[in-house]
C-alpha cells in the first residue's frame, strides 16, 4: 500500500508540474516559456539526429572519468583526514568553506592548467564532488563506535583486515550519503565546464541553442538534463536509503 501510495503522489506531483508549465506558458507566452508538448516534440526530434548522440556520449564520458577520479580522491583523502585527528581538525573547517565557495570562480584557473576541451569538463566535475565525499567519509570514520575497533583487538585482525571486515562496513552507509552527493554535483560540474570549454557535450549544445535564441532546443535540452540528473539521484538515493536501513 505504501508503495502505491507513493507512486500516486509522484504521479499528482509530475501533473501538477506539467498543469503549472503549462499554465505559465500561456501566460508569458510560448516563444519564451516552451509549452510542455512543443519540448517534447523537440526531444523527439533531437532523438533523430546523430549528432545529439554524439553532444550525450561526450558528456556520459566526461562524467565517468570525473566520477571515478572524484569517488578515488574523495574516499582517500576523507579515509585519512578522518584517521589523523589533528588533520581532521584543521581540515575540517577549511573543507566546510571550500563547499560553499561558488566553484564557477576557479574556472579561468582551471582553463589555464587545463585548457578547453575533456580534461577541463573532467577537472571542473571533480572540484564540484570530491568536497562531498571527503567530508563525508571523514565525518563516517570519525564516528565509527570504538566497540569495533576493540573487537579488531580482540580477534588479533591486520589493520588490512580490521579496515576492510570491520571498519568499512561500519562506516560504509555514511560514506555512500556522501558518494551520492558529490556525483550529482559533479555531473552539474561537468555540464557546467561543457558550457563554457567545449564543443561537445550536453552543456555545449545548451549553450549553442541559447546563441541561437532557439527556444524549443533550450526546452527540451534543458528537461533532458534535469531528467538525468533526477534519475541518477533517484537510484542513488533508493540505494542508500537501503543502505542506512539494513544498518
Amino acid at each position: 500500500m505504501k508503495q502505491i501510495r507513493d507512486a500516486s503522489d509522484f504521479l499528482l506531483l509530475i501533473a501538477g508540474l506539467l498543469v503549472a508549465w503549462q499554465c505559465v506558458s500561456l501566460v508569458v507566452g510560448g516563444r519564451l516559456v516552451v509549452p510542455p508538448l512543443e519540448t517534447l516534440r523537440e526531444i523527439g526530434v533531437l532523438f533523430h539526429r546523430p549528432s545529439f548522440w554524439a553532444h550525450v556520449n561526450a558528456t556520459a564520458l566526461a562524467f565517468a572519468y570525473a566520477s571515478a577520479i572524484t569517488i578515488v580522491l574523495g574516499l582517500l583523502a576523507g579515509v585519512w583526514l578522518g584517521t589523523n585527528r589533528a588533520a581532521f581538525e584543521t581540515t575540517e573547517p577549511m573543507l566546510a568553506s571550500i563547499a560553499s565557495l561558488p566553484k564557477v570562480t576557479l574556472y579561468p584557473i582551471i582553463l589555464t592548467i587545463c585548457g578547453l576541451g575533456l580534461s577541463a569538463k573532467v577537472a571542473f566535475g571533480v572540484i564540484h564532488g570530491i568536497v562531498p565525499i571527503t567530508l563525508f567519509t571523514m565525518g563516517a570514520v570519525r564516528n565509527i563506535q570504538p566497540i569495533y575497533l576493540r573487537v579488531g583487538e580482540m580477534h588479533n585482525l591486520s589493520p588490512r583486515a580490521r579496515f576492510f571486515h570491520l571498519l568499512l562496513p561500519a562506516a560504509f552507509p555514511e560514506i555512500f550519503s556522501g558518494i551520492r552527493v558529490g556525483l550529482s554535483v559533479t555531473l552539474l560540474g561537468v555540464v557546467l565546464g561543457e558550457m563554457f570549454a567545449s564543443r561537445l557535450g550536453m552543456g555545449s549544445m545548451l549553450m549553442g541553442a541559447i546563441g541561437l535564441a532557439d527556444f524549443p532546443a533550450i526546452a527540451a535540452v534543458t528537461l533532458i538534463l534535469i531528467l538525468a540528473a533526477t534519475v541518477l539521484s533517484s537510484g542513488l538515493l533508493w540505494i542508500d536509503r537501503r543502505l542506512h536501513h539494513r544498518d
